[in-house]
């Protein structure tokens, strides 16, 4: 996938949450919102697929390992899916000084270890069958 947004810079730091609210297509196969350090140290990868690379409607996502390990940590699947074709979406990422907690429209989230030891999570990338129509810090 070629990358739709890009943000860097953001200095998003822990107590902060990060709102990206937007939309999905209509006929939606997939999209991905990476976080973290720059494009090169992405602390987190979320990819909910509604139809793509042999899932559907799942929510694939990894992390990375540790602090000095290069590659990501072994990709996760997850069957909890609100999203839906054609519909409006707000994702929360919370970012504490220990984890990241990605909150779903349903009410369901995802915790995940900061285990690059970020200070601050200046980097941003979204692609995909999601319009994003605004980003805010809470």
């Amino acid at each position: 996938m070629a990358c739709g947004l890009v943000a860097s810079n953001l200095n998003l730091k822990p107590g902060e949450c990060l709102r990206v609210r937007g939309e999905v297509a209509p006929d939606a196969k997939s999209f991905v919102l990476n976080l973290g350090k720059d494009s090169n140290n992405p602390c987190l990868h979320f990819n909910p697929r509604f139809d793509a690379h042999g899932d559907a409607n799942t929510i694939q996502y990894y992390r990375v390992q540790q602090q000095g390990r290069r590659g990501r940590g072994a990709e996760q699947r997850e069957a909890a899916f609100p999203f839906q074709p054609g519909s409006a979406v707000e994702l929360c990422i919370s970012f504490g000084q220990a984890d990241l907690t990605v909150k779903l429209p349903d009410g369901y989230s995802f915790k995940f270890s900061n285990r690059l030891n970020l200070e601050a999570i200046n980097y941003m990338a979204a692609d995909g069958d999601f319009k994003i129509k605004c980003v805010a810090f809470d």
